[in-house]
């Protein structure tokens, strides 16, 4: 199965106040670096980060991994999703990654592949007593659909549409905390 990788890093960070992806984590590490090295790549055919930010592009780089600029991040989840898509239209499933879950580890992203291989038409994603996050696997069949999505809309909504599609691997609940403020940073 030949599955790619899209690394959503385009968000504005309003709630954050800015950029919240050059943001450290205390340890010297900072956030895109954390979700950067989540990445098992080894397990992957491509990655790309879609980013607007040049302060995410470069360290995709040093990961190997290639920087998609997004020209117009306004436009919400649905751009990133569509850019990061079309560089990976060949695939035969796409691992969609948000940058900002400093918990998540590399092995839970690399069993929730084995996971999705040994399912190779359903959607995949974590969870944890049943209830969804982040990151999720979606077959090629809902490709089209994710294509089409617009404004800040991310593949949730097409996993509304197909519930009877979505397995979820469950993991603890602090892999799947997302960092939305400072305090929230400050707090873990």
């Amino acid at each position: 199965m030949k599955i790619g990788c899209v690394l959503m890093a385009a968000g504005f960070g309003h709630r954050f106040g800015g950029n919240k992806l050059t943001a450290e984590l205390g340890c010297g590490e900072t956030l895109i670096d954390r979700a950067l090295s989540t990445i098992p790549a080894d397990k992957l055919d491509r990655v790309v980060v879609v980013t607007q930010y040049p302060q995410v592009a470069a360290p995709a780089e040093k990961y190997g991994f290639t920087p998609l600029h997004n020209p117009h991040p306004e436009r919400g989840q649905s751009e990133s999703i569509r850019i990061g898509l079309a560089a990976l239209e060949d695939c035969d499933a796409v691992l969609f990654l948000v940058a900002d879950q400093p918990k998540l580890q590399k092995e839970t992203v690399s069993r929730l592949l084995d996971f999705a291989a040994a399912h190779p038409d359903r959607i995949v994603g974590l969870g944890h007593n049943g209830r969804r996050g982040n990151p999720c696997l979606f077959p090629a069949r809902f490709f089209p659909e994710l294509m089409a999505l617009t404004g800040d809309c991310g593949g949730r909504s097409v996993i509304l549409a197909h519930e009877d599609d979505l397995l979820l691997l469950d993991v603890p609940s602090s892999q799947l905390i997302d960092i939305d403020t400072p305090e929230q940073l400050e707090k873990l």
